[in-house]
């Protein structure tokens, strides 16, 4: 576990984070935040970047791992 780097994720992704932990699709998440469903793959691809991991499952599991996600 590497907690020498924070990712600082913003509320915005770390809410997102959430959502996907939850299960829900992009589409749902974009309807959950009435946001596009463009701008869930953008806040993905910055988390994707900020924790260095290249899936959903990995970003959650990162996430939890570092204390960002109480699931």
């Amino acid at each position: 576990m590497d907690h020498e780097k924070d990712p600082q994720l913003t509320e915005r992704e770390i809410q997102i984070l959430r959502l996907v932990a939850q299960g829900l699709t992009n589409k749902e998440i974009a309807y959950a935040l009435n946001i596009a469903e463009r701008t869930v793959e953008y806040h993905l691809g910055e988390i994707f970047r900020r924790l260095e991991v290249s899936s959903r499952i990995a970003a959650v599991v990162k996430a939890q791992k570092m204390g960002l996600l109480i699931v």
